[in-house]
């Protein structure tokens, strides 16, 4: 196995750690909603320090449920992601089609200048 496959799996095992490990250990559990985003401990934290509190802005669209503001929430994810590995990919086929036309034209000048060695004299000789 080499060092990039197992540098891999070792980042897989981190990631699904981190995915299961709160749900096993019930770390959420003393929690009306245990997984709620940042927003939500925000404003249960404001509103304890401050009960009077208004906010400035109000949400331009109130999705009617948290499943839904979860997956309006993962599509933006989803398309941000996608968005920048066009980005990269987009560069990094750039760079390689570069490169690529760079040793092209090397391969094309090497062939160019290199003439057989019973040729060389021969065109200066007719000349004369």
């Amino acid at each position: 196995m080499s060092k990039n496959t197992r540098i891999n799996l070792v980042l897989l095992l981190v990631v699904a750690a981190l995915a299961v490990l709160p749900l096993a250990l019930g770390l959420g559990d003393h929690k009306e909603e245990p997984f709620t985003g940042a927003d939500g401990e925000a404003e249960s934290a404001i509103t304890e320090i401050e009960p009077d509190y208004e906010p400035w802005f109000s949400p331009l669209y109130e999705p009617p449920s948290g499943e839904i503001e979860s997956a309006l929430f993962s599509l933006q994810a989803a398309l941000g992601a996608g968005v920048l590995a066009y980005y990269f990919g987009l560069h990094r086929g750039r760079r390689q089609g570069e490169q690529r036309a760079l040793e092209r034209e090397r391969d094309r000048d090497r062939e160019a200048g290199s003439v057989p060695s019973g040729t060389a004299g021969k065109s200066s000789a007719e000349g004369d």
